[in-house]
């Protein structure tokens, strides 16, 4: 039996939510470890579309357990709508869904405060989504924050808000915003949602270390991808909290001699979405091209917003590498470039004449920074009904490769499309 942590090598939207769901089938328990609601995985099965937010998408599997832990920040009524939701398509919760009892809440001054903050940055504006999970984060860390456990006691809860509303609402007036919020009327949505959130809450940090003594299969999920790490990322472009696999042992309370492996998703080209720098980004038809290719397209699945399409960056997977200590990663989408004649890969990055292997933390350098280019050759033809490794074309397979070659990490899995079935096993990642 293992534990296994699943993580994000780029700026989000790799595909991870497929990734986790094939997993989930012999996972015992999956849990969420950091970020919001401002992520979303997306599972397509045989019974339709099924789009996460804050629920592990392991959700779908019969008999599997759900965690979110405490380094979730949890917006209330998004996650009461995701649970109706869920249930209105016959997915049932009781005894096999979990809320951490020290996860931080989002509260409604929390977006509020996030759109206005961010309008105020003018050209250094971040794109956040404007759900409130950066000032959530911010909240916790200046230990003013309201956990679920403060959630569930209305008194508790109720001088928290005084003091929480009092505090924003002068700020809202210092940022000449015309938002003032009633402690009576968010008090009462408050209890209203506290009141449904109760059956689910446990300690989760005892629960997964007591399923780990007992041999179960643990699978550890994050939201967003490495380079949004609010350490390791393309500060300030990034998110507030520490999607790598670092922040599994934080964000759940599973210390790290506990972790068995590490896989990394990996999409077979790059995305991201938002501002910040991308330096292999096509702003140009083959970049519409990538977007608009395939069943689903670049879109995020939370906001409706286009991603930023470009080519394979192997210096931001092989930085992930190392930052996560993969033992190895998933490639997803491989289908999308299946009409490519021509493929670019990334191996480095010239800066001032010199050649440049590992990203720089500077941004004024990484936006200066001219992507040095490998071309291979595309394969033009259908991928998507591939069942096994060999029979992938041999240009697809020489792509594979030398991915692999270049972030030096082995692949275990390939992705050719959204479909449960369009998925290629190389490695048995449960195997005892």
């Amino acid at each position: 039996m293992a534990t296994i942590i699943v993580v994000g090598t780029q700026w989000g939207d790799e595909g991870k939510g497929k990734i986790i769901d094939i997993l989930s089938e012999r996972a015992d328990i999956v849990a969420r470890f950091q970020g919001g609601n401002n992520a979303g995985h997306t599972v397509i099965t045989k019974e339709g579309e099924f789009t996460f937010h804050l629920i592990p998408s392991g959700i779908l599997h019969p008999g599997v357990k759900c965690v979110i832990g405490s380094g979730v920040v949890i917006d209330p009524g998004a996650l009461i709508e995701e649970i109706d939701e869920l249930e209105a398509k016959g997915i049932n919760f009781s005894g096999r869904f979990f809320i951490s009892d020290r996860a931080h809440i989002t509260m409604p001054y929390h977006k509020i405060l996030d759109k206005v903050i961010d309008a105020k940055r003018g050209k250094g504006k971040i794109g956040t989504t404007g759900r409130g999970i950066g000032t959530t984060y911010m909240d916790k860390t200046a230990r003013v924050g309201i956990r679920v456990c403060d959630f569930l006691d209305s008194e508790v809860l109720r001088e928290k808000l005084k003091i929480g509303l009092e505090e924003k609402n002068d700020l809202f007036r210092r940022l000449d915003s015309n938002h003032h919020l009633d402690c009576d009327s968010v008090m009462e949505k408050s209890v209203e949602y506290a009141r449904k959130m109760k059956p689910y809450v446990v300690n989760t940090s005892r629960m997964t270390n007591e399923a780990i003594d007992n041999g179960e299969n643990v699978l550890l999920e994050g939201a967003q991808g490495t380079l949004l790490d609010v350490d390791f990322g393309t500060y300030p472009y990034v998110t507030s909290s520490h999607p790598i696999s670092g922040g599994a042992c934080t964000g759940l309370g599973i210390g790290p001699t506990r972790i068995d492996m590490v896989i990394g998703v990996v999409k077979a080209y790059t995305t991201r979405v938002g501002g910040g720098p991308f330096p292999t980004e096509l702003a140009n038809e083959l970049g519409d091209r990538l977007r608009n290719a395939g069943p689903i397209g670049e879109y995020g699945r939370t906001t409706g917003r286009p991603r930023r399409c470009g080519w394979f960056d192997a210096v931001v997977v092989r930085q992930s590498a190392i930052i996560n200590g993969l033992n190895c990663i998933a490639v997803t989408r491989l289908d999308i470039l299946d009409k490519f004649s021509n493929i670019k890969v990334c191996t480095g990055y010239r800066y001032k004449g010199k050649i440049l292997d590992e990203f720089p933390p500077l941004l004024k350098v990484v936006e200066s920074c001219e992507p040095v280019y490998e071309e291979l050759s595309g394969w033009g033809e259908d991928t998507s009904r591939v069942k096994d490794f060999k029979d992938l074309p041999s240009n697809a397979r020489r792509y594979l490769k030398r991915i692999s070659d270049l972030v030096k990490t082995e692949i275990c899995m390939v992705s050719t499309g959204p479909d449960r079935e369009q998925t290629i096993i190389l490695e048995d990642v449960w195997r005892p």
